[in-house]
């Protein structure tokens, strides 16, 4: 499902985050919005997710608006029912038309995705961080959105964790690929990720270079040669982009 923004406006008081800023996301690819903090890329996520409403302009998903649609976000901090165990939180995603014994079926095959097919039956305050945010994961993908938004979902964790779940995560859109979108800082993971990455200027943010991905999904590992080019190449332009955001 296509989703755009065409001609966006928005701003928060006197601040203009958005400038008539327009933006296209291919049906079935992550796209990635790269840019220093405070450069308006969650606004654009809030945007699509309808939970903010633009000033002039508009955004559409496929031929409907944010909210005809369903939205899997993952915040920065994934928020799990305390009370309730995994199984439980995954449930309450499903549809109550699915029989008993199929949505069983359909949160054990996303567990399983995501290598956690044994946590089951345990509550939040028993995984630890990692495990979290990988239910927080299955739980969106379970939802089967049309839209799939991710906000620096890997930030502050150490390499190997990060990398395994940048790993579940490509193995959850080889088995259902979504339309997503994933903002980040980071230059190696929009790498990994990305189909497409928008690098975006301090505010009014406007996309100052797009990339297409010319690394194949199987091929995209740490320490692909082509990557670490694609990744000097990307840093020169984010580090102008940075200064620049350092003498506004």
């Amino acid at each position: 499902m296509k989703v755009e923004l065409d001609r966006v406006s928005f701003s928060y008081g006197e601040v203009t985050v958005l400038d008539h800023f327009s933006a296209q996301f291919p049906s079935g690819e992550v796209t990635v919005l790269l840019g220093p903090s405070g450069c308006g890329k969650t606004t654009i996520l809030n945007l699509l997710a309808g939970l903010l409403i633009p000033r002039e302009g508009t955004v559409r998903v496929g031929d409907r608006s944010p909210l005809e649609v369903r939205v899997g976000y993952i915040f920065q901090d994934v928020r799990l029912i305390p009370w309730l165990t995994v199984r439980r939180n995954l449930d309450l995603v499903l549809p109550r038309t699915i029989p008993p014994k199929e949505r069983m079926c359909r949160i054990q095959t996303v567990l399983r995705l995501v290598g956690l097919e044994h946590a089951l039956s345990l509550f939040p305050d028993q995984l630890s961080g990692g495990m979290y945010r990988r239910v927080g994961m299955a739980r969106a993908y379970l939802f089967e959105p049309d839209l799939y938004l991710m906000d620096e979902s890997f930030q502050g964790l150490d390499p190997p964790l990060k990398f395994q779940l940048l790993s579940n995560f490509q193995q959850l859109r080889s088995t259902s690929p979504k339309t997503t979108v994933f903002v980040t800082h980071d230059i190696e993971e929009a790498l990994l990720l990305g189909d497409e990455i928008h690098l975006l200027s301090p505010l009014p943010a406007r996309i100052v270079h797009s990339l297409r991905n010319p690394v194949s999904l199987e091929d995209r590992i740490p320490g692909n040669h082509e990557l670490a080019r694609l990744e000097g190449e990307l840093f020169s332009l984010f580090r102008k982009e940075t200064i620049h955001l350092g003498k506004e």
